[in-house]
């Protein structure tokens, strides 16, 4: 499966992201469902389900994740 990956870390919520840690759910899809109010600032990210049978969330700091193209957003 090709990816494209955007190198910004301007997230925002709605954006599709490539989870690199923990190793759970390395490799799967995510999006962004929201931010923590945090220092540093974490992100709330639901495993696509497509991507897992169970209903996943986890947060996330930005080291965690890559974001994918914006025309891989999903609606």
């Amino acid at each position: 499966m090709y990816v494209e990956l955007r190198s910004s870390t301007n997230f925002q919520v709605g954006d599709r992201v490539l989870i690199l840690r923990p190793f759970y759910v390395t490799g799967k899809i995510g999006i962004i469902c929201d931010v923590e109010n945090s220092q540093p600032t974490r992100w709330i990210i639901k495993v696509d389900s497509r991507e897992s049978d169970e209903n996943i969330v986890v947060s996330l700091s930005a080291k965690e994740f890559q974001a994918l193209s914006k025309d891989e957003k999903v609606d």
